[in-house]
């Protein structure tokens, strides 16, 4: 009998997480972005609405390095960022030369 744990552990099951695998980043492929969001939302006095941009581009490199399971930035919050990026045509990337 083991003290402090619930009887038939062998047996559990877990289930996935609802929206896929979100490993954690050992590489630190990303910490750059983490790291500026951080710094952001501290200089905000934790108000995070001001730091969306970088949070958004910290989603976007974890879902282009694998990270996450890539998914539409409107399901993950952003919908007003999708809006904002296809009024202005000119913030664009810029063009290479």
């Amino acid at each position: 009998m083991g003290f402090g744990r619930p009887p038939n552990v062998e047996s559990f099951s877990g289930k996935p997480p609802a929206l896929g695998s979100f490993p954690l980043d050992h590489d630190g492929e990303c910490k750059d972005f983490m790291k500026e969001y951080i710094k952001c939302v501290r200089a905000n006095k934790n108000n995070n609405g001001a730091c969306r941009d970088l949070s958004r581009a910290y989603l976007q490199c974890r879902m282009e390095r694998g990270l996450m399971t890539p998914d539409d930035m409107k399901n993950l919050g952003y919908q007003d960022a999708d809006e904002k990026k296809a009024a202005s045509p000119a913030s664009a990337s810029p063009k290479a030369s």
